[in-house]
């Protein structure tokens, strides 16, 4: 589909995730804009789940257990917060169309959130979409240092202990090169999205109270499988 393209026309979750299935996303220009329009990067960011680079000083912090780390319990929550403005972002794409489409995904167990809390207060996470082996990282943010980094190496670990094969950025930004992660060309990134639709990947695999020496030996593991093309 054109990346331009505007959608004003009814979206479904089952459409939504066909279109994930395709190699197809949706975005909003920002969040008071209506309309939603499918993207089809030709160069498609992923992070290769057996070449996650971790720094010491980010592998100290989590041994140090800075932050309660939970799994889907308040989506609504995670969202909201990807939706604020930050540093370098003073607007968002995550419309009301989005909440409402994810939000379903997640009733569906289609979409998961890895959340960090502290003191009773959530301070940073990320949510996307599960689809066979695939994970579609979607959005993150923080309110607290290294509330994303963290939520995001427990994803690793989480995607790694699932048997997930894939585990899609959509683009490549500086802040995530640090963590390895690299692009693809479209036939490249089709042929490696094709192998992680056929498999089915467990998402709950990994228990919730996984310790930070467990997380960090599954991210550190090397493998002859995933998405290592580059």
């Amino acid at each position: 589909m054109d990346p331009s393209s505007n959608s004003l026309f009814e979206i479904t979750p089952q459409v939504l995730l066909k279109a994930y299935a395709c190699g197809i996303f949706p975005m909003a220009e920002n969040a008071d804009d209506p309309a939603l329009y499918w993207i089809e990067p030709e160069e498609r960011g992923i992070l290769p789940l057996d070449k996650i680079h971790v720094s010491r000083r980010l592998a100290r912090t989590i041994r140090s257990a800075p932050f309660e780390i939970k799994i889907d319990t308040d989506f609504e929550a995670v969202i909201a917060g990807c939706a604020e403005a930050a540093t370098g972002r003073t607007k968002t794409w995550i419309n009301d169309r989005i909440r409402n489409l994810y939000g379903a995904l997640f009733e569906q167990g289609h979409c998961h959130t890895v959340e960090a809390w502290l003191d009773g207060r959530l301070v940073g996470g990320l949510y996307g979409v599960h689809l066979g082996g695939a994970f579609f990282g979607e959005s993150m943010f923080f309110r607290e240092r290294d509330a994303s980094k963290i939520a995001l190496i427990h994803l690793v670990a989480r995607l790694r202990a699932g048997g997930f094969q894939l585990l899609d950025s959509q683009f490549v930004t500086k802040h995530l090169r640090t963590f390895g992660a690299i692009e693809l060309d479209r036939p490249d990134y089709h042929e490696v999205l094709e192998a992680a639709l056929a498999i089915e990947g467990d998402f709950y695999s990994l228990g919730a109270s996984a310790s930070p020496d467990t997380v960090l030996q599954l991210v550190s593991q090397t493998s002859k499988t995933g998405c290592s093309t580059a």
